[in-house]
């Protein structure tokens, strides 16, 4: 009997042993925030050369006066609205033709392969240069825009003909803005 007791006893202490909560392992080496500091770094030396470039593409076009947009990119009117002060606001659908170009002005995506596109907003996914500068346009107009590759398809690209870091000329023509019901 007490041999018994003796094995209970042992194996009372084995399986609560085997039940215990696991505990958390510690990282075995400690890393500073220097990969974002050496992104951070990057990053701003990008976009002050994209935008050194710019401001020569600008000096260089003295045709046409440029508008710096809050969001960080220039733009110019090849075709203005005037008369109209509607201008594309969250959920309202609007349908536009834009085309894709280097700032040495090769074509990457030209108007007819892109085609007509419908886009609501701020409600699907469009590269942030496009979706932000639709926000300033108004029906009829078309615009030039020139946008740093942060405002483009940055560091990823668009896994086809954009690489990494590439600035980005578009022409963006919009042809109707389709009010929701709020």
């Amino acid at each position: 009997m007490q041999h018994y007791r003796l094995i209970c006893a042992f194996l009372i202490i084995v399986l609560s042993a085997c039940h215990k909560q696991p505990q958390p392992r510690k990282p075995v080496s400690y890393k500073s925030g220097s990969f974002l500091d050496e992104s951070l770094k990057r990053n701003i030396a990008i976009l002050k050369s994209e935008e050194e470039v710019i401001f020569k593409i600008i000096e260089e076009d003295s045709s046409n006066t440029y508008f710096n947009s809050s969001n960080g990119f220039w733009y110019h009117y090849v075709k203005r609205n005037t008369t109209d002060t509607i201008t594309p606001e969250f959920g309202d659908q609007v349908t536009f033709t834009y085309n894709l170009r280097t700032f040495s002005d090769d074509t990457i995506y030209t108007m007819a392969e892109i085609g007509e596109r419908k886009y609501v907003m701020e409600q699907q996914r469009l590269m942030t240069g496009l979706r932000q500068g639709l926000k300033l346009m108004k029906t009829g107009e078309q615009v030039n825009f020139l946008f740093p590759s942060s405002r483009a398809y940055g560091f990823y690209g668009d896994k086809k003909r954009i690489g990494s870091d590439v600035p980005l000329k578009a022409t963006i023509k919009l042809k109707s803005i389709k009010k929701t019901e709020k």
